[in-house]
């Protein structure tokens, strides 16, 4: 054999594996193909996974993911029904299902989840903007509390929270799916479900809500204080109230000490007076005289009076000697 016939040999071996393997492609787990030929798609698309058959060289094998895939979008600023301007954001999970018409319409995935931005948002935008605030953020299984709770809140919150729910967030949560599952088959899409992530005011109306917040809050702490007030007022009226009856009880058990005391000294000084009458006079003259001085007090006695008496008739040489 000679070495040009080798080389053919070899050329003719590398094409025929190069087609071998041009005309066999894999599917995994989770993946749907459609085939292209020159740009263009032919045949049913390939949803099983496993061995699958092409024409090498002139058709490709455009791959598709067949699992639940995740839309996230950005918030958006809303107006509801009530002219509350509100974030809303929103995240969605979805999927291929008819490979060929996503392909036709909308290529790749990046280009769905841009189209599906556009029908999701105006969806969720048309139906905030119909129902008022208390819908949206509300279940529709809430049930406005009950009981000593009410009283603490101001009548325009209490008439809030008496509200009616009629959709709450699930009704309109499923609104908002079933309107996007109208449109998204004829992009070979399937959307699950739509859940509304997360709410919250715009900046203007945060404020607002925050300052009539603190000012219900003030309202309730005010209401306490004044109760709080009354109740000390009359924690201390009932303790002046005891304290009186208290010092009277007092003062009147010592006026009854004081006069059961003086009683018995009346009778003590009476029967020391029935014995012996001088002795009771010349005792009660020395109680005055003590009680009548001081360590400074000069004391001046007459001849006639108790005192030089007394002193006298104590020692009456030496009053002798004086005169």
């Amino acid at each position: 054999m000679t070495r040009a016939m080798q080389t053919t040999l070899a050329i003719l071996v590398a094409l025929v594996l190069l087609a071998a393997f041009g005309t066999f492609y894999v599917l995994e787990e989770g993946e749907q193909a459609v085939i292209l030929q020159f740009g263009r798609p032919v045949g049913a698309p390939a949803t099983e996974a496993g061995l699958h058959l092409k024409v090498p060289f002139i058709q490709e094998v455009r791959r598709f993911d067949k699992r639940l895939l995740i839309w996230d979008g950005a918030p958006n600023q809303i107006p509801t029904a009530g002219r509350e301007f509100i974030w809303v954001d929103t995240t969605a999970r979805w999927r291929i299902v008819d490979p060929l018409k996503f392909l036709k319409s909308v290529a790749t995935e990046s280009g769905a989840q841009s189209r599906l931005g556009d029908i999701i948002d105006s969806v969720v935008r048309d139906l905030v903007a119909a129902n008022p605030l208390v819908e949206i953020v509300r279940s529709s299984a809430w049930e406005p509390p009950k009981g000593e709770v009410l009283e603490e809140v101001g009548p325009e919150i209490l008439a809030e929270l008496k509200k009616e729910v009629r959709l709450g967030r699930e009704g309109i949560s499923q609104a908002i799916l079933t309107a996007v599952q109208k449109v998204t088959p004829e992009y070979g899409i399937e959307v699950f479900d739509v859940r509304i992530k997360r709410l919250n005011y715009v900046e203007s109306v945060r404020e607002k809500v925050y300052v009539r917040m603190i000012s219900e809050r003030k309202r309730i702490a005010a209401r306490f204080r004044s109760e709080g007030e009354g109740r000390s007022a009359e924690i201390l009226g009932n303790m002046e109230k005891e304290l009186r009856e208290i010092r009277s009880g007092a003062y009147r058990k010592v006026q009854e000490i004081r006069g059961k005391g003086d009683a018995t000294a009346t009778q003590v000084y009476g029967g020391a007076y029935g014995r012996d009458p001088e002795f009771y006079a010349f005792s009660r003259t020395l109680e005055s005289l003590k009680e009548s001085q001081n360590k400074n007090s000069v004391l001046v006695l007459t001849t006639d009076s108790d005192y030089y008496r007394y002193l006298k008739e104590a020692n009456p040489s030496r009053a002798k000697a004086r005169r």
